[in-house]
């Protein structure tokens, strides 16, 4: 499979009706080392969207809900938004691309199907994306927040002066508030940073490791604060 700055497998969401052009696409994907998931419809193509695939490469002409509308879909839901979109279609015109573009696709390209460019735009998307993940940066030195001390070099936190044990998921939970500490950190945004996309928005997990921390900060765990369906801050 194909690996992504996190060493999973790249998955790409294919949405077209036709399946001569299915088997291609996914012959040629697949031998390219992508993982592909499949939908022929719309409405199938959101069902397969919440699985959070790393690109779309969608039809515009698709039964049910067209492609203009799965990608309007895709790019207002918080969970969906950072997934790139290429279209893929036999809509040739210069308003049909502009649409395409103004709904949010990184790139449109017409049929029939030229294989080698069709790849080199899907890594020139995945590349894009990984540039502007949003990812938030460790701090580099040790950051001093009240009682807390947070040293991403070591891995280390101390608590009046005493150093306590996190799990590595917890510290970098931990790091990546204290990097913006004062500030609100979205819920989307953390998961983005710990677990590069590797589980869903609406997982709990974040909300466990957070209740973990809590615990072992002791006295000092309502310095992280829940902004109800916002996300966390890191009091200073």
């Amino acid at each position: 499979m194909k690996a992504g700055k996190n060493g999973d497998s790249r998955t790409i969401l294919v949405v077209d009706d036709d399946p001569d052009i299915v088997m291609l696409l996914r012959y040629n994907l697949e031998k390219s080392g992508y993982g592909v998931s499949i939908a022929v419809n719309g409405n199938e193509a959101m069902d397969e969207v919440r699985h959070l695939p790393d690109l779309v490469l969608l039809d515009v002409m698709l039964p049910g809900l067209d492609g203009w509308e799965v990608a309007r879909r895709i790019k207002t839901d918080q969970r969906t938004r950072h997934i790139p979109i290429v279209f893929l279609t036999a809509k040739t015109s210069e308003v049909d691309e502009i649409t395409g573009l103004g709904i949010g696709a990184v790139d449109y390209l017409t049929k029939p199907i030229r294989v080698k460019r069709l790849l080199a735009r899907i890594e020139s998307a995945l590349r894009l994306a990984d540039a502007n993940a949003g990812v938030l940066p460790m701090p580099h030195e040790p950051v001093t927040i009240g009682p807390l001390t947070i040293d991403v070099r070591n891995y280390s936190v101390r608590v009046d002066g005493t150093e306590v044990q996190f799990a590595k998921k917890e510290f970098e939970i931990l790091a990546c508030l204290a990097s913006r500490a004062g500030q609100i950190v979205g819920r989307e945004e953390l998961i983005r940073s710990v677990w590069r996309n590797t589980i869903d928005p609406a997982n709990r997990s974040l909300d466990v490791h957070i209740t973990k921390i809590r615990q072992k900060l002791g006295a000092y765990g309502n310095a992280i604060e829940t902004l109800k369906r916002v996300g966390y801050r890191l009091k200073t």
